[in-house]
């Protein structure tokens, strides 16, 4: 028979992870790929990113809405709960042999517990990686021992499950998933971008996407004002800026991010969800990335943009010669935009390796899904070190 396994994806950014192994899952002869949506896919504000989904030609076998509310750490508390609830219900009536898991969002967190009270095997991608500043951190280490086998994108990443107690049998290095559109993905030309976003898109152009800090809040509004001042200082760049996630604390970053777009709407514009092809693609003519998202870090480098890292968010990941790293000071993140555009500093990291591969993770967590024995799943130990 088939084995079941069960996709949960809760927003754009970790659909745009998962993507390229729910095809490979469906495409599998001997897997039946089944879908849960809910968190940010749901909500109108973050622009019902549920039709991307259904867009990529996968069926969604239920939806979890979780009523974000607003953007206090109580309502994501909440949804926390919420998504226990309503995913533990659609688990139950899907049955499969396996949930797969991505990342580090609340809403992710919900259905990890929901899998491990329903005692059903949980798989976890991006495990075992550290971002200091970010409530993410805690849970993606919850979902690790919740979880019975890991897929890592990086060998420091496995090396650090195996020091949690994992079982190295059931750790598996594939690298990054959402770099495996880079072989596959046929770019949108700038002229096709252009007209699909409505603005041109001259450069230098910047890709400006920037997330609440959980774990800091309190330095919440001199951080987006930090950033929007240094972007104040190259009047003459056109700057596309992605939507904020559903994080604690996102109001007043959309807030401050819309208005400064909205007094040069030549120039600048707010795009709520590219999708991973308009963004990828928009990667791909960039000068720069900015901002403290993870895909400066794994997808831009690859790509070959240079990404100023914003602040503490991506604090502990690792990072390839094309990233530089800027503290939330006006100052210092001009200084580094101005780094990153000087030819001379993409040029010093040519020829090197990104961290994170170059790709083919889908496939390869697929078989390994088709592969593994069920017995070996039912059961997990503490993997103690010598």
């Amino acid at each position: 028979m088939s084995r079941r396994i069960c996709v949960v994806t809760g927003s754009r950014s970790d659909f745009g992870h998962l993507s390229s192994v729910m095809r490979a899952i469906d495409a599998h002869s001997d897997l039946t790929l089944q879908t849960v949506v809910t968190g940010q896919h749901l909500d109108a504000r973050f622009g019902e990113t549920w039709r991307d989904v259904e867009d990529e030609g996968f069926t969604i076998d239920a939806k979890v809405d979780l009523d974000l509310g607003n953007d206090t750490p109580l309502a994501a508390a909440r949804a926390v709960g919420t998504a226990v609830i309503h995913v533990s219900e659609a688990l139950a009536t899907l049955e499969p042999d396996i949930v797969l898991v991505l990342g580090d969002r609340f809403e992710i967190l919900g259905a990890a517990e929901a899998a491990l009270m329903l005692n059903i095997p949980l798989a976890h991608i991006h495990g075992g990686e550290v971002t200091e500043a970010a409530v993410d951190d805690a849970i993606r280490h919850a979902i690790t021992k919740m979880a019975r086998l890991h897929f890592c994108a990086a060998e420091p990443y496995a090396k650090r499950l195996r020091q949690l107690g994992e079982d190295p049998a059931h750790i598996h290095l594939v690298g990054a998933p959402g770099l495996d559109h880079l072989d596959t993905l046929t770019c949108l030309s700038r002229d096709a971008l252009a007209a699909d976003l409505g603005i041109a898109l001259p450069t230098p152009l910047f890709v400006v996407t920037h997330h609440p800090v959980t774990l800091q809040l309190d330095r919440g509004a001199a951080e987006i004002t930090a950033v929007v001042d240094a972007l104040n200082q190259f009047d003459t760049a056109t700057m596309v800026f992605t939507g904020v996630n559903s994080d604690p604390g996102y109001s007043l970053v959309r807030n401050a991010l819309n208005a400064f777009a909205s007094k040069d709407k030549k120039r600048r514009c707010v795009v709520e969800s590219l999708g991973y092809k308009r963004y990828l693609s928009l990667l791909a003519i960039a000068d720069v990335v900015i901002g403290n998202s993870s895909s400066g870090l794994i997808e831009a480098p690859a790509i070959g943009v240079p990404t100023v890292n914003v602040g503490d968010r991506q604090k502990g990941r690792l990072r390839g010669p094309l990233v530089i790293d800027s503290v939330a000071d006006s100052d210092a993140i001009t200084a580094a935009i101005t780094r990153a555009l000087d030819p001379s500093f993409k040029k010093s990291a040519d020829g090197d390796d990104p961290p994170y591969g170059r790709g083919g993770a889908g496939t390869k967590i697929a078989d390994v899904l088709a592969e593994t024995s069920m017995d070996a799943l039912k059961q997990k130990s503490f993997h103690d070190l010598p």
